[in-house]
């Protein structure tokens, strides 16, 4: 097993290097020039004692090689590659639902708004039983199927039969695939009359336009504050980060500079353009927030225009230049480090390992006493100074101005055990598909959140659902935990009926860094400063 990986690195290398050394060893001629690579490729495939498939031995190579050299270059497969860019184009080519595979049937959760779905009739709720006139319903079909057979070339065609509550005969729809989006803005909504709320998932190459537009959403006369929730948002596109940014800031102030071996310092700047340059800000960040989402943070700190609120975040600012070969796969290759406008350096260290190096944010997760006061991270060598005189880190992610620990208020075996299972989700979703009419029937999700709240009967139903799916009752548990349970039990009917309008207005009640924000907001003495609080 040995030999055919060592052997391949060796091909690996040589294929960088290869083509610009000729190796002399000995003094006779004959030895004198000759390519390592072909001659090792030869070697291994006319004379190894076991078939070798070329291909996979040179990827897997790939794969460890580059990994050998940062957590973040990688090799990228051809299959991989267009599932992977997906997100971050912002689009992919299909029949635009969400779905979900509940009771071993395939149930829209909703057609993607402006999709050949939405515009063909599809509804929530409806049980797809048949594609291609082949039942998928009760056969244990899997979601990789289900896309699989739903995706396709944009103007393709795609046969479907559903199922709809309230109608006995199945419905035939022929739907023309088309280019379906995939939307990095969450959700933008007002949380009181002053302060609005927008939260980006990622940053692709659409994230500004769908970020413009939701900014633009709001009440302009009425908007003092923004909080920007970039939590569990992983990154994307540099670009998107800086177009963001730049929406907050004043002319020629930095975002951002890059800077590498081989790539010269490369600084970007705001512009005099920008939609909120005036009003309170205050950025949501946790260990789920890297890459872009870190310049975003850095430069809103940076530049002391608002207040970092949460976790510290993850700690990657790691350049990559994608390389794609003529066969569609791809190597994307670090070339350089993002540093902060104060000079700090997003990157957190690895050279323990890529293993050390992931299990440091599950290690700052699981105790945050610890990642809040970890030595190595506040050398008088990473010190840095705002323009207005704030201290501020270096040595990997953005700390918080304001740290807002994981609220454990509520939490309970019991609860976590159901959540885990998915089992919320499960009741809400049998019990909106049930109750659409009536639930419907509220003018605006504001009236449901006020309004609506499910009965003692009814919550008693969701424990009995619970037990019969393999979860002892806990009364004690249940006790801790009851306020949680309700409040996501009646967020995810809402998901159900008014997609992420209807579920984050009412989730966020339990939010305790959401929360957070909004006294920051309303304090009166509003800094960038958190020094200022016990």
């Amino acid at each position: 097993m040995y030999l055919p990986i060592a052997l391949a690195l060796s091909i690996v290398v040589g294929i960088f290097l290869g083509s610009r050394f000729n190796v002399a060893s000995n003094s006779n001629s004959k030895f004198r020039k000759f390519n390592k690579v072909n001659e090792v490729l030869t070697y291994i495939f006319e004379e190894y004692v076991d078939s070798v498939d070329k291909v996979t031995l040179i990827e897997g190579s790939l794969v460890s090689l580059l990994k050998n050299l940062d957590p973040h270059s990688s090799y990228i497969s051809t299959k991989d590659l267009k599932s992977l860019s997906e997100p971050l184009e912002g689009n992919f080519e299909g029949i635009g639902i969400e779905f979900n595979i509940i009771k071993d049937t395939i149930i829209v959760i909703s057609p993607i708004a402006g999709g050949p779905s939405e515009a063909l009739g599809l509804e929530a709720g409806d049980r797809i039983i048949k594609i291609e006139q082949e039942t998928v319903a009760g056969i244990g079909v899997t979601s990789k199927e289900v896309m699989s057979m739903l995706r396709g070339p944009k103007g393709t065609a795609v046969d479907i039969s559903i199922k709809r509550r309230g109608t006995t005969a199945m419905i035939d729809y022929t739907i023309i695939r088309g280019e379906i989006p995939i939307h990095s803005v969450d959700i933008a909504y007002m949380i009181n009359d002053s302060i609005g709320y927008i939260k980006i998932n990622r940053f692709s190459a659409k994230t500004h336009k769908e970020f413009v537009i939701a900014f633009e959403s709001l009440p302009k006369r009425s908007l003092k504050g923004l909080v920007l929730d970039l939590r569990g948002n992983p990154g994307g596109y540099l670009s998107a980060a800086i177009a963001v940014s730049d929406e907050f800031l004043d002319r020629d102030q930095l975002i951002v500079y890059t800077q590498g071996k081989a790539h010269p310092r490369t600084p970007y700047v705001a512009t005099s353009s920008g939609l909120f340059k005036e009003g309170k800000v205050i950025i949501l960040i946790d260990e789920g927030s890297a890459s872009a989402s870190e310049i975003v943070a850095g430069a809103i700190q940076d530049n002391d225009r608002g207040i970092i609120l949460g976790r510290r975040s993850f700690g990657k600012g790691l350049v990559q230049e994608q390389f794609v070969f003529p066969d569609g796969s791809a190597v994307r290759l670090t070339i350089a480090r993002y540093y902060t406008p104060t000079g700090r350096c997003i990157q957190r260290p690895y050279d323990e390992g890529i293993e050390s190096y992931y299990h440091d944010v599950y290690k700052r997760f699981n105790n945050e006493v610890f990642a809040e006061n970890d030595s190595s991270y506040f050398k008088d060598s990473l010190r840095f100074t705002t323009p207005a005189g704030k201290t501020v880190y270096g040595g990997g992610g953005i700390k918080p101005d304001i740290y807002v620990p994981i609220d454990t208020i509520g939490q309970s075996i019991y609860l976590r055990r159901i959540v885990n299972r998915g089992l919320i989700n499960q009741f809400a979703f049998d019990y909106a598909d049930k109750n659409r009419r009536r639930l419907t029937n509220y003018r605006a999700v504001d009236d449901y959140d006020q309004e609506f709240n499910l009965t003692e009967n009814e919550l008693q139903s969701f424990y009995d659902y619970v037990s019969d799916k393999g979860v002892q009752r806990n009364e004690r548990d249940i006790k801790v935990s009851e306020q949680i349970i309700e409040v996501r039990l009646k967020a995810y009917i809402a998901k159900h009926i008014w997609n992420n309008e209807g579920f984050y207005p009412v989730i966020h009640h339990i939010d305790k860094t959401l929360q957070r924000a909004i006294e920051e907001m309303r304090d009166e003495n509003y800094s960038i400063f958190a020094d200022k609080l016990p």
